[in-house]
């Protein structure tokens, strides 16, 4: 399959389509609007079942064949904050503490962008490893305790801000959602199934509608700052996502597999991030680390990215 027919074929999944479709929505001032309980259900829905079907997938399999990869991920979780980091600061010019705040982003994680990515393997015919959830609690945190830290020199409460990344709801659902899959294994995956496998695509496709109007609502910001964050929201994390699909392959991950690594190391953070950066450096400006993450990183990990890192797993990995 050609770069194009792999384009084509990611461009009209429901999943970007729908967010497209949310896009256009609040640009043509669309009264389209989620009640703020539905997004909230939505993504508890979506991170504990990503958890609890990583967690089944992780009760099968051995603790040497997940070393490796584990590595990589906490290798990376220290990596991306710095170079998100000096690259805000020499790139962008912004100030310390805008520069930690980005880096808090781009060293954490984005549950969804790995779904999108998970979801391109398989339609592809390729099979994932099934413990990469796993992968996405561990990367969840680290970037962002690194990032608080290189932003902290006094102002902000880090201690609190990070009591909210270790409870706050993306990583209690993810690593609980992991503990539960664990604990109760393929057989009670079965009794779950109807509820937490099949409808799932259909939540995320949902969900994916809102990211899009909350996408379009931060593109004014691109007229604030300029090209240059442009570029840092793509070429940062062609840089993440080229070094995520390398340390996955290295890690003994199949070339799908290493693909949805490198799509994880690409992705920007803006669940946990965001509620952390609040409270630790709440002087950071928002509508750029938000702008950046929502307006430029998201959807060019969702339209351009994955292809990308389909093809470099591929011309790695064979």
């Amino acid at each position: 399959m050609d770069a194009l027919e792999l384009l084509r074929l990611n461009l009209l999944s429901p999943m970007v389509l729908a967010f497209f479709l949310g896009m256009a929505a609040r640009l043509l001032k669309s009264d389209l609007a989620f009640p703020e309980v539905l997004y909230t259900a939505l993504s508890i829905y979506l991170l504990f079942a990503i958890g609890f079907k990583g967690g089944v997938e992780l009760s099968k399999t051995p603790f040497l064949v997940l070393l490796l990869p584990a590595l990589a991920t906490l290798f990376l979780g220290l990596l991306r904050p710095l170079t998100g980091y000096f690259l805000a600061r020499k790139a962008l010019g912004v100030s310390r503490v805008d520069a930690s705040a980005l880096a808090a982003h781009y060293g954490s994680v984005s549950a969804v962008t790995f779904l999108a990515a998970l979801t391109f393997a398989q339609a592809l015919g390729e099979r994932p490893e099934g413990f990469l959830p796993t992968l996405v609690a561990l990367l969840e945190v680290p970037g962002i305790v690194v990032a608080l830290l290189l932003g902290k020199r006094g102002g902000g409460n880090l201690g609190e801000a990070l009591r909210e990344v270790l409870t706050g709801k993306s990583v209690v659902l993810l690593v609980g959602g992991l503990l539960v899959g664990l604990l109760s294994g393929e057989r009670g995956m079965e009794r779950v199934k109807p509820f937490f496998v099949d409808p799932f695509y259909g939540a995320l496709t949902l969900f994916l509608l809102d990211m899009g109007m909350v996408a379009a609502s931060r593109l004014s910001v691109l007229r604030r700052v300029g090209f240059r964050l442009v570029l840092y929201g793509t070429l940062l994390p062609l840089l993440h996502g080229a070094l995520g699909v390398y340390l996955g392959h290295l890690g003994g991950l199949s070339p799908g597999g290493a693909m949805v690594f490198g799509a994880m190391a690409a992705s920007s953070s803006y669940i946990a991030a965001p509620a952390a950066v609040r409270i630790a450096l709440p002087e950071a400006n928002p509508s750029l680390y938000l702008g950046a993450s929502l307006a430029i990183t998201f959807p060019f990990n969702l339209v351009l990215g994955i292809p990308i890192y389909h093809a470099l797993a591929k011309a790695i990995g064979g």
